[in-house]
């Protein structure tokens, strides 16, 4: 026997479908070929062949990690968009509140509305309402800020402009609803995507539902190909060729049989009646605090009070929760458990509320713009509380002041202040009015200044590396105040730990022209 000294070898693959690319990855394990080699005898059908043997009939679930897929989602709403992104293993961006005008985005109608015309015309004049409140306060703020912080000697006309346009929107956002459509761009494993599918298509409102479906049909249907047909156009090359050459389908095997999920569809009612049952002697929910560090507990209270947070419609705090967790029976704690599993079928992963263990749990209450922007950590685990109009919106003067700094006490933001409380006060009178008849349509129209609650669960690390992005002078200054509670809450519990993180004060002045 000789020495044999292989040439080591480290490339990059692009061109290549997603299940024919999985189908040489998973090789690897199978195969002294390259993964070269692989994919050069591959063809789409025998991808297939194997995707049908090893994932579906044996279970190797891990081989649809290895295709990847890049998928757009245009013209969907922000409610529908919060929905999509809601995966912890998920890669990808969302159209941007503070550097983009809304103004022309449009919104979502709910086909629902139909029906009932008369709520359909109160609906669209509500989020036109907010459409045209938000494009004058954009307009008044930039105005504002322009005539209150010069323009310093080394920065030019054009960053300085983008600059305080942004930090206008920052504080204008608030007043697009739900509704208002938006754009969504990600990059997902195939596994990831599958369970993506069916946590929406088993969603309670129809347009998530719709979009499931939809992201189902864009994986087994001809994918677009905008860079091939350029090169091939260039060629000169017949039209039919070119749909030969370009045909290719994402995922057609990986995905195809996604479905509803009926544990998902059958689990949260149930879920939501026993909260009703064990939850009605909390009282009033407590508001007081945008961030409580949740108090140590057992795991399997830990488990009870996430069960009932989530499906908590009246909006306790965690605390809340936790409390009346303690006072039920060992056969009342049982039977909440076994409602969590009692519609499991053989392939279905546990809920995320049994994800218990985490040394930390942030109660956040926080307006459903910054929401959005915490919403995108995923080094954590988010449970997310039923939208309502019930917790209320941040107190205007409090926004303004901390988003417009010294421009807040000028007379002119005060004029902007009134139509900007104006105009919240009456969508959330829409919002309670619809309610009555339509709930899940009246969502919709919640703006982006409506708080929701949301439980975060994480270790230190994680905890650190939110509160030292987030307090930073750039960001949004809702989250900037929510990550320095965050912080403070740290120095309360872990004070050796937290005194060495780089916090911020947001209360402090900052240089709006700072990015």
């Amino acid at each position: 026997m000789t020495d044999h000294l292989a040439e080591r070898r480290v490339y990059a693959v692009l061109g290549v479908p997603p299940e024919v690319q999985a189908y040489a990855l998973a090789r690897y394990s199978r195969s002294s070929q390259s993964m070269l080699e692989s994919i050069e005898e591959l063809s789409q059908q025998r991808a297939e062949k194997f995707l049908n043997a090893f994932y579906f009939q044996y279970g190797h679930r891990s081989i649809a990690d290895l295709a990847h897929l890049v998928l757009a989602l245009e013209n969907i709403s922000i409610l529908a968009a919060i929905k999509v992104v809601d995966e912890p293993v998920w890669d990808g961006q969302e159209r941007s509140t503070r550097y983009q005008n809304f103004r022309r985005s449009g919104y979502f109608v709910p086909p629902a509305l139909a029906e009932q015309p008369a709520l359909a015309e109160r609906y669209r004049r509500s989020a036109s309402a907010l459409f045209a409140a938000y494009e004058g306060l954009s307009v008044q703020l930039l105005e504002l800020l322009e005539a209150t912080v010069p323009r310093p000697p080394d920065m030019d006309e054009s960053q300085y402009a983008r600059t305080l346009r942004a930090r206008a929107f920052d504080v204008a956002r608030a007043l697009l609803p739900l509704a208002t459509h938006t754009s969504v761009g990600q990059v997902v494993s195939a596994r990831v995507l599958e369970r993506q599918i069916s946590r929406l298509c088993s969603d309670p409102y129809p347009e998530v539902r719709e979009i499931g479906a939809e992201l189902r049909a864009a994986c087994l249907e001809t994918a677009r190909a905008p860079l091939w047909r350029k090169v091939i156009r260039d060629q000169s090359l017949p039209a039919g060729a070119l749909d030969a050459l370009v045909d290719l389908r994402a995922a057609p095997t990986l995905v195809k049989y996604a479905q509803p999920s009926p544990y998902l569809q059958q689990t949260y009612p149930v879920l939501e009646q026993a909260a009703r049952e064990l939850l009605g002697d909390l009282g009033a929910p407590d508001r007081a605090r945008v961030v409580e560090l949740a108090e140590p507990e057992g795991l399997e209270d830990e488990l009870l009070a996430t069960l009932l947070y989530r499906a908590d419609r009246a909006g306790h705090s965690y605390r809340q929760v936790q409390a009346g967790v303690r006072t039920l029976s060992a056969a009342q704690k049982r039977e909440v458990v076994e409602l969590s599993l009692a519609h499991r079928g053989g392939h279905d992963e546990l809920l995320r509320e049994h994800q218990v263990g985490y040394a930390l749990k942030f109660d956040v209450l926080i307006d459903l713009g910054s929401f959005r922007d915490l919403h995108r950590h995923r080094r954590c685990v988010q449970i997310q509380q039923p939208l309502s109009a019930d917790h209320g919106a941040a107190p205007a003067e409090q926004v303004f002041r901390a988003g417009l700094g010294p421009a807040a006490e000028r007379p002119e933001a005060g004029v902007a202040l009134q139509a900007y409380a104006r105009a919240l006060q009456a969508a959330e009178a829409e919002v309670r009015a619809l309610e009555a008849e339509r709930p899940l349509e009246a969502v919709y129209l919640l703006p982006l200044a409506a708080r929701c609650r949301c439980l975060f669960k994480m270790d230190l690390a994680e905890a650190a590396y939110i509160v030292e992005l987030r307090t930073a002078p750039a960001g949004h200054f809702s989250y900037r105040h929510a990550a320095w509670q965050m912080f403070r809450e740290l120095e309360r519990v872990y004070p050796s730990f937290a005194a060495g993180l780089r916090a911020v004060d947001p209360n402090r002045v900052v240089d709006l022209l700072r990015r």
